[in-house]
């Protein structure tokens, strides 16, 4: 897909993936169900995805590639590729995604919808890479939200533990046991509790999952 040449998108040296599952009811953010119906938690999880991806629709990049588990949808702009992920844990789905890439790569995933240009700008500004191996961003659960590598390696991210509140420690580790010098990223707050949903959207008011979220209404309250 390509935009039009009046609404082109600024290039840069790095390629944007973001890793991403289709909002699909029941697969997607079901640690809000409850207090949301899975069809609540799926236009949540759509919002998000459409927050992040116009997000990274206006940083520069050399391409911005979808990384994902379904099929896409009108959340989709243009302007991005689409590659589906490989089976597997979700290591083994980051490491294909980097794998599958060339010269400087920053992945980031669609469960901080809060996430803005200005956020990932020192990533992707002219030398970002000067004297940088890798960039991270912690999430405040012990994730993280963001990873950048100068030179795409899988073995850097096969085998560290994922979905824990140790996994961004680990990772971390394993990039500075490579000898990879890293520069960071602010901390964010993934949306995965009802709780992390409405912190998220008052730190971002003015996206679609801040909207979303105020139009739906929690089924314990009805």
């Amino acid at each position: 897909m390509i935009l039009p040449a009046a609404a082109a998108a600024p290039t840069g040296p790095t390629t944007l993936l973001v890793i991403a599952k289709e909002p699909v009811p029941g697969r997607v953010k079901t640690r809000l169900t409850p207090p949301y119906t899975p069809d609540e938690a799926a236009q949540l999880a759509e919002a998000a995805l459409y927050d992040t991806l116009q997000a990274v629709r206006a940083m520069p990049a050399r391409r911005r590639v979808v990384v994902l588990d379904g099929r896409p949808g009108n959340w989709l702009p243009a302007g991005f590729d689409v590659r589906p992920q490989c089976p597997g844990g979700l290591d083994e789905r980051l490491a294909a995604a980097f794998a599958d890439s060339t010269g400087p790569t920053l992945l980031i995933g669609m469960d901080t919808p809060q996430v803005t240009p200005q956020l990932l700008a020192p990533a992707l500004e002219s030398g970002a890479w000067d004297d940088c191996d890798a960039w991270f961003g912690p999430a405040e659960d012990g994730g993280f939200w963001a990873l950048g590598l100068a030179v795409p390696d899988p073995r850097l991210l096969r085998g560290v533990p994922m979905s824990t509140d140790r996994t961004g420690a680990a990772q971390r580790a394993r990039l500075t046991a490579a000898g990879l010098r890293v520069r960071h990223l602010p901390p964010l707050r993934d949306v995965d509790t009802a709780d992390d949903a409405h912190h998220v959207a008052a730190a971002a008011p003015a996206g679609r999952f801040a909207a979303t979220l105020a139009r739906l209404t929690p089924v314990t309250a009805r």
